[in-house]
């Protein structure tokens, strides 16, 4: 198997790890395209006979590092890193890739300290760290797009707990920009298949025309998403998840907004 090969199934999953931890797409594709360019002049920096996905997370995080360390001396940084990079006085960046590498990317403690060099009692250090400051970090006003009742209530329950505010919970396109236009919420969760066969991505483009706020979508299939066309979602959950998942990917889109203040 050639190293391309190798790498390919990865490609969807690491521009979803960049965005998360950058904030946009633009930003994470960067990071990844980054790790291609390494890969390209440096064929030997990995192994593909041994743990290659740990591998590759390992330079997107090490990109990442790299990219933090200059924020404030390069004018050619997207603003969405800035903005991050801003508030790393109140989240810790490897506190926030620790948690997103164990809730969303699904590694265990061991493999998340082989990515970011630590072991695995300081990675859930650092994961009890990041979820105390979620729970101090901020509130928002929440619109659930969801045509599946239990699933609509699950996440409901979820978000309530973090101590944000459910808007309304729309489970077709119309509803979904009616539903928006009245509330005028601070961030969307929002599914691809809605209840009138309609697309939940068409009813957040269709939002994202009147207003500016952020949009986490949820589902069963992410690699229908994750295809390199444009406009590509920053943040995307897989079906079925965990709460930790889904408060951890919240955490990271309000660190991103500058519009979010303390709750």
């Amino acid at each position: 198997m050639s190293l391309g090969q190798a790498i390919a199934p990865h490609l969807p999953y690491l521009r979803r790890y960049g965005r998360a931890i950058s904030g946009s797409q633009q930003s994470g594709d960067a990071l990844v395209a980054r790790l291609l360019e390494t890969l390209v002049a440096h064929p030997d920096a990995v192994d593909i006979e041994s743990d290659l996905r740990i591998q590759l997370y390992r330079m997107v995080h090490d990109n990442f590092g790299l990219v933090s360390e200059r924020v404030a001396a390069d004018e050619s940084v997207t603003a969405d890193i800035a903005i991050a990079d801003a508030r790393l006085r109140r989240i810790p960046s490897l506190a926030r890739q620790a948690l997103l590498l164990t809730a969303v990317e699904g590694f265990s403690a061991a493999d998340t300290g082989r990515i970011i060099g630590r072991d695995a009692d300081s990675v859930r250090g650092l994961i009890a760290e990041a979820t105390d400051e979620i729970d101090r970090q901020t509130r928002a006003r929440i619109l659930i797009i969801e045509d599946e009742p239990i699933i609509a209530m699950d996440i409901e329950m979820i978000v309530r707990d973090l101590g944000h505010d459910v808007v309304g919970v729309a489970t077709t396109h119309r509803e979904a920009v009616d539903e928006a236009k009245t509330h005028k919420p601070g961030l969307v969760l929002a599914d691809i298949q809605l209840a009138d066969n309609s697309s939940g991505i068409e009813a957040v483009q269709e939002i994202l025309t009147g207003m500016a706020v952020p949009v986490i979508f949820i589902t069963a299939f992410p690699e229908r998403l994750l295809t390199g066309d444009r406009p590509e979602p920053a943040f995307l959950l897989t079906k079925p998840y965990q709460p930790a998942t889904l408060r951890a990917a919240i955490s990271q889109v309000l660190f991103f907004d500058e519009s979010t203040v303390p709750a």
